[in-house]
């Protein structure tokens, strides 16, 4: 279990100052946790003085990952992923968490999954809501490829 004052020396507000970065930074499906789950997390972090990145604009299907996401990611030094019932279903989720993932990697960076009203099964074995969105993300891409070789 990872305790987050562990990883908070020094934080103090929930913006990036001066180039420092983020003690965390939290990926959520808005439509699923933003007036819930990740409204209440982020405001404990951010009362424990724990630096927090929290993008909360909606961003269109096709839109790359914007700069200061990818900023916040490389600066912070964890993740909290909140995987809900919707989380797959959105393209922008999954490349936030294909970059966690890879940060994670070399940097060591601590990862924390919150399962939040999903199974962990269903997430891990791609069943349920999940296994649904995967489906249909496999089709969009199969289909985009059909599209290409014929052009």
């Amino acid at each position: 279990m990872v305790e987050f004052h562990e990883i908070s020396e020094g934080s103090s507000s929930s913006s990036l100052t001066h180039g420092r970065g983020y003690d965390v930074l939290l990926s959520f499906r808005g439509v699923d946790t933003r007036n819930s789950l990740t409204n209440h997390l982020c405001n404990a972090l951010i009362h424990a003085n724990i630096t927090t990145f929290l993008d909360d604009e909606e961003i269109e299907i096709g839109v790359d990952l914007k700069p200061e996401l990818e900023s916040a990611l490389k600066s912070s030094k964890a993740s909290v992923i909140v995987l809900s019932r919707n989380y797959a279903a959105s393209t922008w989720c999954l490349d936030e968490l294909v970059l966690i993932v890879d940060k994670r990697r070399p940097s060591k960076q601590i990862v924390i999954p919150i399962f939040y009203h999903v199974e962990p099964t269903h997430v891990r074995k791609q069943q349920s809501s999940f296994g649904d969105a995967m489906d249909k993300h496999r089709q969009k891409m199969a289909a985009e490829t059909y599209e290409n070789k014929r052009s």
